[in-house]
């Protein structure tokens, strides 16, 4: 079966500001509107539209969490997913997010995580228009309210028409050269990407947009979008998932302080294994292979050396955090099985202590265990250290 071409289209996921207005004691992206936060719901509708490269703009540090937003509702588009952490302003972002695109991108749409209930239609409904000849396109909706133009002591100055008003949405889409240029060259801010391109001599159409494309921007905001949750069974706009495999690997060397802790357990006398953590080659390689059959990253995505609550931390603490991490995804441990290549410790004797630790930790998951040796050969060979290889499954909650 021949693969799908890459994609001409990508969607910018806006999601690295503060929230500072909607005052949720986080990042907006990630306050939750139910169980699931406001970054999951946007990309519901992101995925649900028509086939694009998806490129989450996070808050720096966040991009792990980003990407398992992402990847709990791809479906069969994991592939599709790029996270990046974004910069102080709005504009910033969309330059991190546009030095992200694939070189086949022609067609750029740029869409607030905030706005978390924006059907699939509108994103189909702006790159028709891009795919026209359009260089931009916004979707907008009418202005209902009686407008005034009011002075700066308040007084009200004379009425506007509202019939030549609109208030725009995202997500607003660009010809990927009109908006890189436009990026490039901007010497002020503007509020929107529109604007920016406006600025640049473009001209900008538009397109129909929806009223549940709304912004969460303040307490009330988020209120209003609890209201509008969905129920039943149109309630999950996600693909369906099927079980999936994952291999991971690892190796430490000898030269740690300490005792040694290998496959959970601590080893007396044997030579301490050295590492940003207790060095556990074992469940280590675990937690890859649970990432990648998940589709999650890999460990330097989530246990990276930015992240001093890993510092010395052992296996219980990487392997229950994993178990954490494809729970949000929408994942459980099937099973693993993991080998273990070195001289030393020997694990004949431990074994079935080192299975019961590791699935334990693990939630209950069966794992199996088997040690081998190199005959010699490799720096395992020459007892300089250890390297595990682990197989996952991991199956849809």
């Amino acid at each position: 079966m021949s693969l799908p071409p890459p994609p001409r289209t990508a969607v910018i996921v806006v999601a690295a500001g503060s929230g500072t207005r909607l005052n949720a004691g986080g990042p907006k992206a990630f306050v939750g509107i139910d169980e699931h936060s406001i970054l999951r719901h946007a990309l519901r509708g992101v995925f649900a539209a028509e086939r694009a490269q998806v490129v989450v703009v996070a808050p720096a540090g966040l991009e792990g969490e980003a990407l398992t937003e992402a990847l709990s509702v791809a479906g069969d588009r994991q592939d599709l997913v790029t996270v990046v952490p974004g910069g102080v302003t709005r504009q910033q972002s969309v330059l991190a997010g546009l030095a992200a695109l694939w070189g086949d991108v022609d067609l750029v749409l740029v869409h607030d995580a905030a706005r978390a209930f924006t059907p699939p239609v509108v994103f189909d409904r702006v790159i028709a228009s891009l795919s026209g000849g359009a260089p931009a396109v916004i979707p907008v909706v009418p202005v209902v309210d009686t407008i005034k133009r009011v002075a700066a002591d308040g007084a009200i100055v004379e009425g506007v028409d509202r019939a030549e008003l609109a208030a725009a949405q995202t997500p607003q889409g660009f010809r990927r050269d009109v908006l890189a240029a436009a990026a490039a060259a901007v010497d002020a801010d503007h509020t929107d990407d529109a604007s920016l391109v406006a600025a640049a001599g473009h001209p900008v159409v538009t397109v129909a947009g929806d009223e549940r494309s709304f912004k969460i921007t303040t307490g009330a905001d988020l209120e209003r979008a609890r209201a509008l949750l969905p129920t039943g069974p149109e309630a999950s706009m996600s693909v369906p998932l099927l079980p999936r495999v994952g291999v991971g690997t690892d190796v430490h060397g000898f030269g740690g302080t300490g005792e040694l802790w290998l496959a959970g357990l601590e080893w007396p006398g044997e030579p301490a294994l050295s590492g940003h953590s207790d060095g556990d080659a074992v469940a280590h390689a675990i937690v890859d292979a649970l990432l990648a059959a998940a589709g999650l990253g890999d460990i330097g995505t989530h246990f990276g050396t930015d992240r001093p609550e890993f510092a010395g931390a052992h296996a219980d603490a990487f392997l229950s955090h994993t178990v954490t991490l494809l729970a949000e995804a929408g994942w459980r441990v099937g099973n693993v099985s993991v080998q273990v290549q070195a001289n030393r410790p020997r694990f004949a004797a431990r074994r079935v202590e080192a299975e019961q630790t590791l699935s334990a930790a693990l939630g209950g998951a069966p794992v199996s265990v088997s040690a081998t040796t190199t005959d010699g050969l490799g720096f395992t060979g020459r007892s300089e250290g250890v390297a595990a290889f682990a197989t996952a499954l991991v199956v849809p909650v």
